[in-house]
């Protein structure tokens, strides 16, 4: 959840005592393994964790609103507010949720790419967030919506959950134990979290649904490819090098010891069905067979037999 705060009447943070929040995260931690955790991931909590502990700045000056970012040109607050949350509650909720989108969205995309996603995604957050306070501002003529001060990770949450809804079309998802397509999840969501916790912030949670669907939907990934592109140069962005291959951790029923063999393929950052489908056909006719010392085949389909690559060739061009 996203929590926001009017003006300075912000309310009061649970006491630190027991701190039962962290110790739940930390049970969840070790219930999935760390080894189980990419690495993006596992450092992007760690950040949240660190910077509750430790925060930058106290949470009135870490969270963002038109108020403090656009009039007073505080621009830091779009750098603090995703990282910083209420109490171990918030964090923990947020957390927990951010695990496993990053588990799943980190093994598809890549490491790097992830964690150039994440980036944008929260800074862009932050943005567009205030882009709607200000226009909510302008066209009501209330300036409540300006001092509108928020904090928390939902909203870059809320923009992966549309990312991972695009990557897994059809199918239902549970929203507080409603049945949703997981095509409308967000939105039913984003409704029903309001109505039931209405010290969160709809708009910081619309902001990440429209930031998502910029990337899906809209021209943000092609402007962060170009981006990566320039800064890289073509040839390298063309076939990003992600070395990643799924957990580390070691595998039942495999050599003592014996962990993910760490074996290479491209695999670009935010790619389509079809280009991921592409992409696994060429890995394997280009595959001589298994290499010495592979321990298993890396996730997704990437080392397909061939009779797998026949069944889906014909697939295709019955299509």
């Amino acid at each position: 959840m996203l929590h926001h705060f009017k003006g300075f009447s912000m309310r009061r943070q649970r006491p630190r005592g027991s701190q039962l929040g962290l110790l739940l995260l930390a049970s969840q931690l070790f219930q999935v393994g760390l080894d189980n955790v990419p690495p993006v991931t596992l450092g992007v909590l760690g950040l949240n964790v660190y910077l509750y502990l430790f925060p930058a700045a106290p949470l009135m000056q870490a969270c963002v609103s038109v108020q403090n970012a656009y009039w007073h040109g505080d621009w830091r607050r779009l750098f603090l507010s995703p990282f910083h949350h209420v109490d171990d509650w918030h964090l923990y909720f947020n957390l927990t949720s951010f695990l496993w989108k990053g588990i799943n969205l980190e093994r598809r995309m890549g490491g790097a790419w992830f964690l150039y996603v994440l980036s944008v995604f929260s800074l862009l957050t932050g943005l567009v967030y205030l882009g709607l306070e200000a226009g909510l501002t302008l066209l009501t003529d209330d300036h409540s919506y300006s001092v509108q001060c928020a904090v928390g990770f939902s909203g870059v949450l809320f923009a992966l959950k549309i990312l991972s809804n695009h990557y897994h079309p059809g199918g239902v998802t549970h929203v507080l134990g409603l049945r949703v397509d997981n095509r409308y999840a967000s939105w039913v969501e984003l409704v029903l979290i309001h109505l039931t916790n209405p010290g969160t912030s709809l708009i910081g949670h619309l902001a990440g649904i429209l930031v998502g669907l910029l990337y899906t939907a809209g021209p943000l990934k092609s402007i962060m490819k170009t981006s990566a592109a320039w800064v890289t140069g073509p040839s390298r962005f063309s076939q990003p090098n992600n070395s990643y291959s799924g957990y580390s951790g070691t595998r039942s029923g495999g050599p003592a010891g014996g962990e993910y063999a760490g074996r290479r393929w491209d695999q670009a950052g935010g790619m389509t069905e079809q280009e991921q489908l592409d992409q696994a056909l060429r890995n394997s006719l280009n595959d001589a067979g298994p290499r010495p010392g592979d321990a298993a085949p890396p996730p997704y389909g990437f080392n397909l037999s061939d009779e797998e690559v026949r069944r889906r060739r014909l697939m295709r061009f019955d299509r």
